[in-house]
């Protein structure tokens, strides 16, 4: 195995596109160390992605934040402005693994790993987050939604990889929330799991939301008709279970031993109406 740790992106992008054979993006490694010592991957090439200027900065952009693909999520989490303008996004991040896990995980990686249970995924996509993706030709942007196609398979073309996540401006009385279900109480992976993020005018009506799915289809699903429900409300008990039917509606999951078809769909219904009363009471709603 060839291991590399280029000091710029181009550098990082141009091995990757000559790479032959198997190659792989070492951020934090949460998630490639394990599947090498475990025997389910053995890299031709491993880049090494740290050394690039930036990669482990968090910037203020454009009144958002741009999260450098290998920011931990330790450092996230101690990042206060992130953590106030969007807490949902962060509490999804910290719920990954332990601390020594949170101490090297990626946002970057966890999305790439293209895991639908990914607990950070969900709530990026509801909050409307941009990945800035690094290549062969130079960058380019995208929905982070986009990214991943598959279990475990990315959009990204050869010689590609994502060298940080933009989490947008919002405006005042907005706020996000994520929740999931877990058969322990910790250090498991999502059965189900909700990011809602809205935003409300001064009236208390919602005026925009985005609602994410995760682990009940092959990818996170960002539902337009929970969001719907959503929109134009005070979040009042009929929004609240119109957005539980659209969610339970959009959700393709599937049995095995962890849950059923049917739990699954009961249980994503609870928690979007769950997160969505967070997210209110975050954005300035009634308590």
């Amino acid at each position: 195995m060839q291991y590399a740790a280029p000091e710029t992106g181009q550098q990082a992008a141009q091995l990757l596109a000559e790479g032959t054979g198997i190659s792989r993006v070492l951020a934090g490694g949460t998630d490639i160390l394990v599947q090498m010592k475990a025997g389910m991957i053995e890299p031709d090439l491993l880049v090494d992605i740290k050394n690039i200027k930036g990669i482990r900065d968090i910037t203020p952009e454009d009144g958002g934040f741009r999260i450098g693909a290998a920011v931990s999520g330790a450092e996230l989490n101690e990042h206060a402005g992130v953590c106030a303008m969007w807490p949902g996004v962060a509490e999804a991040f910290d719920l990954i693994g332990s601390t020594q896990v949170q101490g090297r995980c990626t946002l970057a990686g966890n999305l790439c790993n293209a895991s639908p249970a990914a607990d950070s995924v969900p709530a990026i996509v509801a909050a409307g987050a941009i990945a800035r993706i690094t290549g062969p030709n130079g960058d380019r942007d995208c929905p982070v939604g986009d990214i991943p196609i598959a279990p475990g398979k990315t959009s990204l073309a050869k010689g590609e990889f994502v060298s940080s996540i933009l989490l947008p401006a919002r405006p005042a009385n907005a706020s996000d929330a994520y929740l999931r279900f877990i058969p322990r109480t910790e250090m498991d992976i999502a059965v189900c799991s909700v990011g809602v993020s809205l935003t409300l005018d001064a009236s208390g009506i919602c005026t925009h939301a985005r609602v994410a799915l995760g682990a009940v289809a092959p990818t996170v699903l960002l539902v337009e008709d929970a969001a719907n429900a959503l929109i134009g409300s005070k979040l009042d008990d009929a929004a609240l279970a119109a957005l539980g039917a659209a969610c339970t509606a959009a959700c393709k999951p599937i049995n095995d031993k962890r849950g059923t078809i049917a739990f699954r769909e009961d249980v994503t219904a609870v928690l979007a109406k769950r997160a969505a009363g967070i997210a209110q009471q975050r954005a300035g709603g009634p308590l």
